[in-house]
């Protein structure tokens, strides 16, 4: 990987990290993502426009990808008014790409390697140590698990729906399919109320972070690129630990880390 590859993937997970951080820090989470995705969109319109080419037959994974996108920004939106930053963020991240791998096995019939294999269970450590074992964060975990099983269902149609479609432009037209009714519900006096630069540095930082990600999947393979982007996780937490709000106890800190080793273990598998 050159140095322009790697400097890329990690600046998509720092601007990942950076803009969950910011709604997760949000006072109201679900005015803030519609504000989130309608400034998203309007601000990278004139990108997608320049960079245009998208087919017809590109327009069913679209519609498909957007509505997982739209339940992932609900689910996420839930999840940061009930947990902090620290809490869903690793969860969410780190089982995606473990439901991924257990959806390409047990429909498509790909196969798993042994280094896959301890990912996730590696993973599964990491998660159990961001949860604790205090009791009553059943409900907090099974948010966050959603979260993520959006992600894998978003990840599986678009890894299909960009065999047709330039990514700037397919990504717009996603998340215009989230963002209306997203908008539509939340309405308007919400959205007047959490409007503001650090909501709309958030939708900014949303689009960069996958146009970053895009960057440097040009440059690199997508194995090492999709390993680096999981250190957001850590990045997540580190940040939390010194500008945040609250104390991260070091088992989650040290949970992080093991989610990141072991997505990093199923990418590189």
């Amino acid at each position: 990987m050159t140095l322009a590859a790697l400097a890329l993937v990690l600046g998509s997970a720092a601007v990942h990290a950076l803009w969950n951080a910011l709604l997760a820090d949000a006072d109201d989470t679900y005015g803030t993502t519609a504000v989130m995705l309608v400034a998203g969109v309007v601000l990278f319109a004139p990108v997608a426009a320049l960079t245009w080419d998208v087919d017809g037959e590109a327009i069913p994974y679209v519609l498909g990808s957007g509505a997982l996108e739209l339940v992932y920004f609900a689910l996420l939106a839930t999840a940061y008014a009930r947990a902090d930053l620290t809490f869903v963020y690793p969860v969410a991240r780190g089982s995606a790409p473990v439901i991924v791998l257990v959806v390409s096995v047990a429909a498509l019939g790909a196969a798993v390697s042994g280094l896959q294999a301890g990912g996730v269970l590696v993973v599964a450590a990491g998660v159990l140590l961001v949860r604790g074992l205090a009791r009553g964060r059943g409900a907090d975990l099974a948010l966050a698990l959603a979260v993520g099983a959006c992600i894998a269902g978003y990840t599986l149609v678009d890894d299909h729906g960009l065999e047709h479609a330039d990514p700037i432009p397919y990504l717009a037209l996603v998340l215009l399919v989230a963002a209306i009714p997203y908008a539509a519900v939340v309405g308007p006096s919400p959205m007047r109320a959490a409007l503001s630069p650090r909501a709309v540095l958030a939708g900014a930082g949303m689009f960069l972070a996958y146009v970053l990600a895009l960057a440097a999947l040009q440059r690199a393979e997508a194995a090492p690129v999709a390993a680096l982007r999981e250190t957001s996780v850590v990045m997540a937490a580190v940040g939390a630990a010194v500008w945040g709000r609250a104390r991260v106890p070091a088992a989650r800190m040290l949970g992080a880390a093991l989610v990141v080793a072991g997505a990093a273990a199923i990418a590189l598998g």
